[in-house]
């Protein structure tokens, strides 16, 4: 959703004067305070944007990637436990 509003377009609008309106000093007020709003949050939107995208771009540097594969992995694991099982079980086996 954008915004359909920014702080400039909240200062420059100008409301018709009625006979029994509304007090002209504290609807300027009123709308100071939006403006100074709509400038912060705008201000912590693009501040976040940026975050994101920083850390978006860090993980894809730092995401781990493994220097062998799973085929590599899996054949050290079974190799290991094939030594160990002929350690345990092969010297049942002699006796």
């Amino acid at each position: 959703m954008a915004n359909q509003l920014n702080g400039k377009d909240i200062l420059e609008k100008n409301f018709k004067t009625a006979m029994r309106g509304y007090n002209q000093e504290e609807v300027d007020e009123y709308l100071d305070v939006i403006i100074q709003d709509y400038e912060y949050f705008q201000e912590e939107i693009n501040r976040l944007q940026h975050e994101n995208e920083r850390l978006k771009k860090q993980s894809d540097h730092t995401r781990v990637r493994p220097s062998t594969s799973n085929h590599q992995v899996n054949y050290d694991i079974l190799k290991r436990l094939s030594n160990l099982e002929k350690a345990v079980f092969g010297k049942k086996y002699e006796e």
